[in-house]
This record gives C-alpha cells, structure tokens and sequence, in this order.
C-alpha cells in the first residue's frame, strides 16, 4: 500500500465570482497558486468562476470565446504553477454567436502547460421554480451541450466532465463511470434552499452509486443584490465518505485520492456487474 504523501493531491476552490472578471480572476489565481504551492498536482474551480452577471444580457455581455484573453491568462496561470486546472463552468460565445446570441455554459479542463485537454458544455440546463430561491431560466440564455466528454487521464485519475444541475441526473454519471472515470465533478453554484436540502446528499449518492471519487468546487456567499450560492465545497471517496470540505468563505480544501482504495471497493461491491440494462435500458424517457 503507498503512503498517503505518495498519492496525488487535489485543491478544490471556493469563491464568490460577482460581475467583475478581473477581480474574479485575481481571486482565483490567488487559489490556485496556494494549491500548487500545497503541492497540488490538480485545482478545481466552480461554475461561473469567471463571473457572476446581474441579468442574463449583462451575462452575454461579459461572455468570451474559448480562445479569448480570459482563457488566455488561465493558461498561462496553469504553466506558471505547473499545475492542471478544471474551470467549472466558462460562460462560452460558440461557433454560433453571431447567429443565435446564446452561450455555452462550458467545463474547460487544462493541463499543466496550459492546453485545453477536454471542454464539456453543460447538457442539463437548470429552468426550476423553487420556492424561497427565484426563478432560474438558465435556457433563456444558454443552449445545450450535444454531447458528453469521455474521461480524461489526468495526474490525480480519470476524470469525467459534469456541471452543477448535471449531478441529478444519475444516468450521467454511470456513463462516466461506465466510460472510465475515476473522478466525478460537479462544478456548482447552488441555492440557499437546495443547498441545505439537497447538496451534499447528492454528492455522496453519485460517488456511492458510481463508485468514484466526487470533487464539487463550489460559489458561496453573496454576487450581488439578488443572488447568493450555498458553497460548502467538497471531496467524497467512492464509499460515500466526505473527505475534505471548504468551510464557510473564499478558500480551498485538499484531498488526496487513492485509486487502489477505489479499485477495492469496486472489487468487494461489483455493482456494475450486476446491472440488468435489459430491465432499465431507457431511463431517459419522461414519467408517462
């Protein structure tokens, strides 16, 4: 068995992005450089980590392409620190902005010398009406990602690309782990009203049931006058078990993630030996 100093280390980050890029990203570089500096071999940053928009036409206009200047100064900030950097969710102008003005809500993940390996743009867009919370019309603004990325060899795993509202959707996340993940991550900018209720019990049930390791970077406190996300960042092993968490505030927390712990697990519950895709194989079809 390896000493745990011996297996690769992971930050997860936690901020509170507000309309203002620059600041946001001076704060997350801040992060970021304390988690190579930790020794961390991959950081992870939340949804929205570039910004935070008052309104959905403030949102399309601080929006910028995947090779725009923003991008650009992260890259450079992962081959400074040396480190791999999972962007959350980067308000993204596609291909297709001239034609229809709507944006991609886009994981991008990049490699220590600052080259997008993966970018994944968020299938499940979040249009809820929970009460106490205000509405969020994410599709008003945003299309749909077509596809999901597969799983990307990374120095702490393989880990497959989710953001926020992805994670209740279990389907997903089996087919990442189907896939080859190791690493699960759900990105996030959750609610005051489904943070408490619903948060980290959805964590621990995509780790359990697909028997990875969830890492979930999270905003926290208050963007501006009328939106503030519940934070509580996390790390959760594939038995379900929280192994890091952020507490309240800017900040980061680190985990160390152990792949033979993992295989074990998998060994002693085989669970995915046992699935019967004959019985379920189209779960993704509405409540009749």
């Amino acid at each position: 068995m390896s000493s745990s100093w011996e297996l690769p280390l992971v930050a997860v980050c936690q901020v509170t992005s507000t309309p203002n890029k620059q600041e946001n990203f001076k704060t997350c570089a801040e992060l970021v450089q304390e988690a190579a500096r930790l020794g961390a071999c991959l950081a992870f940053l939340p949804e929205a980590f570039d910004f935070i928009a008052r309104n959905p036409a403030e949102t399309l206009l601080l929006s910028e392409p995947l090779n725009g200047d923003l991008l650009g100064q992260y890259s450079q900030l992962a081959r400074e620190c040396g480190i791999w950097l999972s962007l959350g969710g980067f308000h993204e102008r596609g291909q297709d902005w001239e034609q229809n003005q709507k944006i991609y809500n886009c994981h991008v993940l990049l490699n220590s010398k600052g080259s997008i390996v993966a970018s994944y743009r968020k299938t499940h867009l979040c249009d809820v009406e929970i009460p106490g919370q205000g509405p969020m019309r994410e599709s008003n603004y945003t299309k749909p990602g077509g596809t999901l990325e597969p799983p990307v060899k990374t120095p702490a795993g393989k880990v497959g690309l989710a953001i926020c509202y992805d994670m209740r959707f279990p389907e997903l996340s089996l087919k990442l782990a189907q896939a080859g993940a190791e690493i699960l991550t759900y990105p996030s900018a959750f609610g005051s009203v489904t943070g408490p209720a619903h948060w980290e019990v959805l964590l621990r049930a995509r780790a359990i049931e697909s028997q990875c390791y969830v890492i979930a970077a999270a905003q926290c406190g208050r963007h501006h006058e009328t939106r503030a996300s519940y934070g509580h960042s996390m790390v959760v092993d594939p038995w379900g078990t929280v192994v890091a968490r952020c507490s309240e505030g800017p900040g980061l927390c680190l985990a160390r993630i152990d792949l033979h712990f993992l295989q074990q697990m998998r060994q002693h519950l085989p669970v995915f030996q046992h699935r019967r895709p004959d019985l379920y194989g189209s779960l993704g079809h509405p409540l009749s």
